[in-house]
């Protein structure tokens, strides 16, 4: 995957197949529900919806790659094409809050990957973002240099079922090779940077990162520093 300047532009939209698709199909599935809440007095409230989005791949993990210079921490980030971060320029009106970005072509975001079915246990954990940051930093880590920053967490529990599990991992000794990617064209021209660790964090605060699992890794990986 070669990490050159990507020459996108755009994302076109060839088809809108939403009127057709059915919602428990795809790489997400949207279940709509009825609900009612059951209360110990044996009560209940009235009938709501409830729309719940998930996948059969539920969970990720996220790697803070770091290293030590003479600057002190430095964190690899990556550019990442995200169609849905993008098309948020297309409800323009319906935001409370006008947003400054004319559109988020490309995130900047931490190494993460989906769990397989396969990766059970911290043991399975460890595996994956070993795996994931191979194929996405380059670096050849080991799943025991793998270090988990805390439980998972929500991104969005209100209408997303999926957790991320939070980890990192230090390359100060490691040479990396070209990172040899998914071959998918969302990861078209995706690039690395390594940056000093608060100044990611403060892009972060400003909102200049917009990714939350990157402020979570960020936060939890300095509280363990120091």
């Amino acid at each position: 995957m070669k990490q050159s300047h990507s020459s996108v532009t755009d994302i076109e939209i060839i088809e809108d197949f939403s009127s057709t698709a059915r919602c428990d199909e795809g790489f997400l599935r949207v279940r709509r529900l009825r609900c009612r809440n059951r209360r110990s007095d044996g009560s209940s409230s009235p009938v709501y919806r409830v729309d719940v989005v998930d996948r059969p791949r539920l969970d990720a993990v996220a790697v803070l790659v770091y290293r030590r210079g003479a600057s002190g921490l430095e964190v690899l980030t990556r550019m990442n094409l995200r169609p849905a971060a993008y098309f948020r320029k297309d409800n323009r009106g319906a935001m409370t809050v006008p947003d400054p970005a004319a559109g988020y072509l490309r995130v900047e975001e931490i190494v993460a990957g989906l769990l397989e079915p396969e990766d059970k246990g911290e043991e399975g954990l460890k595996r994956r973002a070993a795996e994931e940051v191979r194929e996405e930093a380059g670096y050849a880590v080991k799943p025991e240099d793998i270090q988990l920053l805390g439980g998972s967490f929500f991104l969005a529990p209100g209408i997303l079922s999926e957790k991320v599990f939070p980890a990192a991992v230090d390359v100060t000794a490691l040479s990396p090779v070209e990172p040899e990617g998914d071959g998918s064209p969302l990861e078209e021209g995706t690039q690395l940077h390594w940056r000093p660790i608060q100044e990611v964090l403060e892009a972060c605060r400003r909102g200049d990162i917009p990714d939350a699992k990157t402020e979570v890794a960020l936060t939890r990986l300095l509280a363990r520093q120091a």
